[in-house]
């Protein structure tokens, strides 16, 4: 009998969360179970948090891995928020080898936006979407008519020269202790160059700070719609499951 519950694993720059994920329907079948990101995140550490996720579920099957990174078959090119020991590193094969299990690692904002487009507030959005995660950095996808442009990492584009999770990711807001306008007013800066560059249809707002978009949205002046993710900081991990049932062709009922 084939499986669809899939170990649903986001990776982020201070805690690594797990689930398991109903990847047919987007449920979460469990409570999500959260251990604090490694100090020094190297791919050894951060395997074994993995690891030490799915001993909590006691976990034997598929998983899939929301990762921020550039990812090109389970290879990081990138390290923006963990060691850079993970560049040119094929965690995929490691956390496979640690877990004893099938793993897809895909980049954390595009298992964000394959969730939101499928069972979120993007559902049957046609044109041009643009999620945007923000949380210790800042995480984009972009859709077009449903088609994702994989690993697009537009937050390390430059604006008022530094990068745009620089100078407007969440952490940025808290190590500058600035007000949620203060921060907004940054946020909205960003969201403008993002629209001059593709005018999307739709741009979706994920990670940490869409809890708060009470506080902020005032400050937000660009011509696209606007809206939060609908499934906030579950995304990821449902993301992640979804991207590994499709690779390992899952189907059918459990």
């Amino acid at each position: 009998m084939r499986l669809k519950k899939i170990l649903g694993i986001d990776v982020g720059g201070s805690g690594i969360k797990g689930a398991i994920v109903n990847a047919k329907t987007g449920e979460m079948l469990t409570e999500r179970y959260r251990i604090p990101t490694p100090a020094r995140a190297t791919p050894e550490n951060v395997s074994d948090v993995i690891t030490e996720i799915a001993r909590y579920y006691a976990w034997d099957g598929v998983i899939g891995v929301g990762f921020p990174a550039v990812i090109q078959n389970g290879i990081a090119r990138t390290a923006a928020n963990v060691d850079k020991s993970f560049i040119d590193f094929n965690i995929e094969k490691l956390i496979s080898k640690k877990t004893n299990c099938p793993v897809t690692v895909v980049n954390d904002a595009d298992a964000a936006g394959i969730a939101e487009l499928k069972f979120g507030v993007g559902k049957d959005e046609k044109g041009v979407v643009l999620l945007i995660t923000v949380g210790t950095g800042i995480g984009t996808v972009l859709f077009s008519n449903g088609e994702m442009v994989t690993n697009t990492e537009l937050g390390h584009l430059l604006l008022n020269t530094m990068t745009g999770e620089q100078y407007a990711s969440d952490a940025v807001r808290q190590q500058l202790n600035l007000s949620w306008e203060e921060w907004g007013k940054r946020f909205n800066e960003y969201l403008k160059y993002m629209e001059f560059l593709f005018w999307p249809d739709l741009i979706i707002i994920g990670g940490g700070v869409s809890k708060n978009h009470d506080k902020f949205m005032s400050t937000i002046t660009v011509k696209s719609k606007v809206v939060m993710a609908q499934l906030q900081n579950n995304a990821g991990m449902i993301g992640a499951a979804v991207s590994s049932r499709r690779r390992f062709k899952i189907f059918g009922e459990v």
